[in-house]
C-alpha cells in the first residue's frame, strides 16, 4: 500500500511548503500531494484555499495576487508559497507528484508545465472537477490522473472511467471493500483520503487498496500492517 503525504508532511509542517514537502521525503513518502491555483498573473502556485488568510500572515484572495505578492507572505514557519515549478524541481526522480487542481480553467497551464519539465510519466492530475481530468487525458494520455469524489456513488469505477482517469481518490469514509473490488476489476487504482489512524491505515489495506493519502506518511510502513 503506497503512502501520498497530503499537503506533504502537513500534520507536522506548514502545508503545502517544500519544508512539508522536504520532511515527507525524509519519511520515505512515495508519493506527494499538493494544491494548485493561479495567481493574478497567471503563475502556478501552490496552495489549497481561495484565500491566502488561513495558511499564511497575509489577506486576501490568490487570484487577485500577482506572484510576486504571494512571495512576500509567510506561509509558516519562514516559509514562502512554491510554484509548481519550484516544487517539481524539489521532488523531481524522487517521487511521483498527485497534483490536485482547485480551480477550472487552468489544466492546461498545469499539463504544459508538467509536460516542459519531464515529468508527465512522474505526476498524477486529480480533480473534484471531473471534466477538467477528463480534459486533461484527452491532450495528453501519458499523464496519469484521477478523480475526487466525497459520496457514495451508485458505480465508483464510472467516474473515473467517463473521465478516463485511472485513480479512484474517495474520501475515507466512503470507502468499502466492494468498492475497492468493483475498481479492480476496472484496473483502477484506490486511494481514499484523508487516513491518520493507524487502525484506519491497517484496516484500508486489509482490504486491498492501493494508496493512503494521510498527513502523517511516517505512521505506517509496509511491515507494521497486519
Amino acid at each position: 500500500m503506497l503512502i501520498i503525504a497530503h499537503r506533504g508532511a502537513s500534520s507536522y509542517e506548514p502545508e503545502n511548503t517544500l519544508r512539508a514537502i522536504e520532511r515527507a521525503l525524509d519519511v520515505r513518502a512515495d508519493m506527494i500531494e499538493v494544491d494548485v491555483r493561479s495567481s493574478k498573473d497567471g503563475q502556478i502556485v501552490v496552495i489549497h484555499d481561495g484565500s491566502v488568510d488561513r495558511t499564511t500572515n497575509g489577506k486576501g484572495h490568490v487570484k487577485d495576487l500577482t506572484l510576486e505578492e504571494l512571495k512576500k507572505l509567510d506561509a509558516g514557519k519562514g516559509e514562502k508559497i512554491p510554484t509548481l515549478k519550484e516544487v517539481i524541481d524539489y521532488v523531481r526522480q524522487k517521487v511521483i507528484l498527485v497534483i490536485e487542481i482547485k480551480v477550472t480553467n487552468i489544466e492546461r497551464s498545469v499539463a504544459k508545465i508538467i509536460e516542459r519539465e519531464g515529468i508527465a510519466r512522474g505526476a498524477i492530475i486529480t480533480s473534484f472537477f471531473h471534466p477538467i481530468v477528463k480534459k486533461v487525458k484527452e491532450a495528453n494520455p501519458i499523464i496519469k490522473t484521477g478523480v475526487i469524489f466525497k459520496c457514495h456513488p451508485i458505480r465508483p469505477p464510472e467516474l473515473a472511467l467517463s473521465a478516463h482517469a485511472e485513480v479512484l481518490f474517495p474520501e475515507y469514509k466512503y470507502v468499502s471493500q466492494e468498492m475497492v473490488e468493483e475498481a479492480h476489476k476496472y484496473d483502477l487504482e484506490v486511494y481514499p483520503w484523508t487516513v491518520d489512524d493507524l487502525d484506519k491505515m491497517n484496516y484500508f489495506n486489509k482490504i486491498g487498496v492501493d494508496g493512503i493519502v494521510t498527513n502523517k506518511p511516517d505512521i505506517l510502513r509496509l511491515r507494521s500492517c497486519t
